[in-house]
Formats: structure tokens, sequence, C-alpha cells
């Protein structure tokens, strides 16, 4: 989840968001990995559980830096027009709101990567 961390401070200013998935997928892999090569059970649920970990880690990020973060992500304000007006004087909140759907799938995924990892890598 560390690597995360550093991931949603890089996506501020430094990742394009062109390279951005490429990124997130390795992350993923390699994160998926050592949960696989760790846990003994419950893949599906490590993985989750850290899938939701990240999306604490990524929102809050984002909202902190949200001057900066929308600057390199203009799609974020085209995926806010579908909230009510009053969140509009408080983009944190907004941007927040607009964070959770995909850090729920994005969880989901997680843990998928964590089981299916779990049946291809070799315990120790």
């Amino acid at each position: 989840s560390i690597f995360v961390l550093l991931m949603s401070f890089g996506t501020v200013s430094l990742i394009p968001q062109k390279v951005e998935p490429v990124f997130w997928v390795l992350i993923f892999v390699f994160c998926s990995a050592v949960i696989a090569r760790a846990c003994s059970s419950k893949y599906f649920l490590y993985g989750f559980y850290t899938g939701l970990l990240n999306c604490v880690w990524i929102t809050v990020v984002h909202s902190l830096f949200y001057k900066k973060y929308i600057e390199s992500h203009n799609q974020l304000d085209s995926m806010m027009s579908w909230l009510p007006p009053s969140f509009s004087t408080h983009p944190r909140v907004a941007t927040a709101l607009v964070g959770l759907v995909p850090g729920l799938i994005s969880a989901v995924v997680f843990g998928l990567f964590a089981f299916i990892g779990s049946k291809i890598a070799r315990k120790k």
C-alpha cells in the first residue's frame, strides 16, 4: 500500500495522465504477488482490504492537493458535472465522492488480482 501512497503523490504533478494506467497495473500486479506469497488464505479479502486502504490514500492526497491535481486531470471536472450544484462550491468533497466509485471498483480488482496471483505463485 506504500507504493500506492507514493503513486498518489506522483499523480498530483509528476506522472502524466497518459502513462498513469501503466503504473497502476504494475503496482496491482506487484502488490498482488506479494499478497499471494505472504498470505496462506483469504487472498481476495486481503487484496480487497489493501485496495480499500489504497482508495483512502488516493482520495486523501488528491483532495489535499486538489488545485495541483486538477491541473493535470481535466477529465475530473467533467466527471463531477453529475453531482448536485452545491458540491461545486466544495471541490475537495466532490473529488472524494467521485473517487469512491473507482476506488471500490479497484479494491475488487485488487482482490481478484490477489486471488489469481495465489493460484499462480509458488509458496516457499
